[in-house]
């Protein structure tokens, strides 16, 4: 049998195995009689604070809507921000929990800071739809190697240089986030630096950065799935295009390097690995240490377990059902 199909059937079979194990989790756990979970026994009420990364606020606001919809007394307060204000903000006491796009620094750790994976995505790179090259790239894709010389390098400063052909004289204008954030940082990640290494021009929030992109024919930059993709159509959102990547280096998108189109054939990507981690990445929620309040200890044993449905709706990626039975029971154990 050809290697490619032997891997795709893997890949199909380990898809099939984890989907089945997220659902016997999730199904075990809701029957499971927990005297220390009482979310769906006794109404909740107060407040819960939340400072949120952009790549996680559409789903948390998908996963309090619900929460505050069985217990009506609950009162969220969500706001949307860079990876560094949710850590200064969860840190600093200032809210009860925060969403983060990216792995907690051992020095976040060393200062109480705790997570817990709520969802996965990925960072994609991005251009205008009026992009000279746009039908080049879309063939041809952009190798890692290429990215790293754009972001970090030299040698690459004309759509030209970066497609291979002399005549194409347009400059490259490289956009990066100003802010501190989880997109940046796995973005760097995956150059091999940092994202203070990243140099280019700095928008501050998902939102410029696209709208950035989206207005300059020859801009570049990088930006979240949900952010990229149009959650209505599935599709790229109007105006841009998203920057395939050349995984084997052979100068063309191949057959399994081609799942850019829609939403749902970017997840299935991620969700198999055949999109790279990094950018892949995990999205966590955050507290100064395990939390003690009960609205909020209860919030969270929800999402991770009756509120998981709510990722794939939201356009994301569930986590591993192993993660989150380790998760549950950190918050279970008082």
């Amino acid at each position: 049998m050809h290697p490619a199909k032997v891997l795709r059937q893997r890949v199909f079979i380990k898809s099939t195995v984890f989907g089945l194990a997220i659902f016997i989790m999730l199904m075990t756990w809701r029957g499971r009689p927990d005297k220390k979970s009482t979310a769906d026994q006794e109404a909740l009420e107060g407040r819960i604070s939340i400072s949120a990364s952009f790549a996680l606020y559409p789903l948390i606001l998908k996963l309090a809507g619900e929460f505050q919809a069985v217990h009506p007394g609950l009162r969220f307060d969500i706001s949307a921000c860079g990876a560094s204000k949710s850590v200064s903000d969860t840190l600093n006491g200032l809210t009860d929990l925060g969403g983060l796009s990216r792995e907690i620094y051992p020095q976040e750790r060393d200062r109480g800071l705790w997570s817990v994976p709520i969802a996965r995505d990925a960072v994609l790179a991005i251009i205008s739809a009026d992009n000279p090259c746009r039908q080049v790239l879309s063939r041809q894709g952009v190798t890692r190697n290429i990215f790293v010389r754009l972001w970090i390098g030299e040698g690459i400063r004309t759509w030209g240089d970066l497609i291979g052909v002399s005549s194409i004289s347009q400059p490259i204008h490289v956009y990066t986030r100003a802010d501190s954030s989880g997109a940046g940082e796995i973005w760097a990640q995956f150059l091999g630096a940092q994202q203070e290494n990243l140099r280019g021009i700095g928008v501050h929030g998902e939102s410029w950065m696209a709208g950035a992109v989206k207005n300059d024919p020859f801009g570049i930059g990088y930006t979240n799935l949900n952010f990229a993709y149009d959650t209505r159509t599935q599709e790229p959102v109007p105006g841009i295009l998203i920057v395939p990547i050349d995984l084997n280096e052979n100068g063309q998108i191949d057959l399994d390097e081609d799942f850019y189109s829609t939403r749902l054939r970017m997840l299935r990507a991620i969700a198999s690995e055949d999109y790279p981690s990094p950018p892949s990445r995990d999205l966590y929620l955050i507290s100064r240490g395990i939390p003690k309040q009960k609205r909020t200890r209860e919030f969270l044993i929800w999402a991770l377990a009756r509120g998981q449905h709510l990722v794939s709706e939201a356009g994301y990626i569930p986590i591993p059902s192993r993660v989150l039975e380790e998760a549950l029971h950190s918050l279970s154990v008082r």
